[in-house]
């Protein structure tokens, strides 16, 4: 008789100001949850993506990696002066800059957490928050790509000593994002430039494919994007924001939800019942459908699936941040920072 599967384990990672540490997710044995990582002293904490491993930085340019199946740690990094670190989805890697003022000091560095040795090294002169991670990994670390001057260099995931392994040449390119699962696209963002109206573009990864975008959407009136592909790698949600709003009904600027889809079945403007800023935008774990708060306070919250129909209204409160709970049943509206910090969970009914 085969064996049962069996879901994965929950962890909490907690931070405070002494630092972090890990709980057992529920259920709870006698009602609280218990230590699976006692506390470590460190100014940041994250999981990779797929959860395998930890990242902790910790005091004197140290940062550790633990492992999760057991919470001890595997490796430790002494990385002089480094501002940003981040591992591999599969926690195969991590990537570190640090702070750099000569380009012959190789700032950006790729290492091998197995081994702890570096397999790519690269100066970079600045680091924000739209260009970082510099090099992107799909989520099963089967495509590699990194944005450059006017182009996008694509390497080989098993080894990075064959250096740039293909190109794709976008003049202007200023901000990439690869699709996660699979790495079957880029998507690029191209500013504004004397006259010619800014650009988000979606090409294909594959080198015998040709480098021509197989969707794109223009715009005028866009200083920045925000870029988020589907699990299937099928659409690309665009948020394209400009500093000011020329309308003058916001302080914090305009801002328009945009969706391309991979085989050209829809590039435009996604249809929002009411006016103002676009809040926050998330796909579900399916890919299937996503949600939108948007609008002037009291602010709306929108289903749609991914052809970009409306499925279901949501309500309006005082809203900014919309998240899916892993299965995609469940997701919570809520609103941070100047709002209230209500909280409400929707349960996900749509019967079609």
């Amino acid at each position: 008789m085969a064996a049962k599967d069996t879901a994965p384990s929950l962890e909490i990672l907690v931070r405070g100001p002494e630092g972090c540490f890990v709980w057992n997710g529920p259920p709870f044995g006698n009602g609280e949850p218990s230590v699976k990582l006692e506390r470590v002293p460190c100014s940041r904490a994250k999981f990779s993506e797929d959860g395998s491993r930890l990242l902790v930085m910790k005091s004197d340019f140290v940062i550790s990696i633990y492992d999760c199946s057991s919470f001890k740690e595997i490796k430790s990094f002494q990385v002089p002066n480094v501002l940003a670190a981040v591992l591999s989805p599969c926690g195969t890697y991590l990537q570190t800059f640090q702070k750099s003022s000569t380009p012959q000091d190789k700032n950006l560095v790729l290492w091998k957490i197995e081994s702890g040795d570096s397999v790519y090294q690269q100066f970079q002169k600045t680091m924000t928050k739209t260009t970082w991670p510099s090099i992107r990994l799909s989520s099963d670390e089967a495509v590699a790509c990194r944005m450059a001057t006017n182009e996008i260099q694509f390497f080989d995931p098993k080894d990075f000593s064959k250096g740039i392994v293909h190109r794709i040449r976008v003049p202007g390119v200023a901000a990439v994002e690869l699709s996660m699962v699979p790495g079957s696209h880029v998507a690029a963002f191209i500013p504004e430039s004397k006259g010619v109206p800014a650009s988000v573009q979606i090409f294909a990864c594959g080198k015998e494919m040709q480098s021509q975008p197989v969707a794109r959407r223009s715009f005028f009136r866009c200083d920045t994007v925000q870029l988020k592909w589907n699990r299937g790698s099928t659409g690309l949600l665009a948020v394209a924001q400009s500093d000011v709003d020329k309308t003058n009904q916001s302080y914090y600027g305009e801002s328009k939800l945009n969706y391309l889809t991979t085989n050209g079945s829809h590039e435009g403007l996604v249809p929002l019942r009411k006016e103002g800023p676009i809040h926050d935008v998330q796909w579900s774990c399916s890919g299937s459908e996503f949600a939108v708060v948007y609008g002037f306070m009291p602010a709306s919250a929108t289903l749609f699936d991914k052809k970009c129909h409306p499925l279901l209204e949501l309500g309006t409160g005082p809203y900014n941040t919309v998240r899916w709970n892993p299965k995609g049943k469940f997701l919570c509206l809520a609103g941070f920072g100047n709002l209230p910090g209500d909280m409400v969970s929707k349960f996900k009914l749509i019967i079609l």
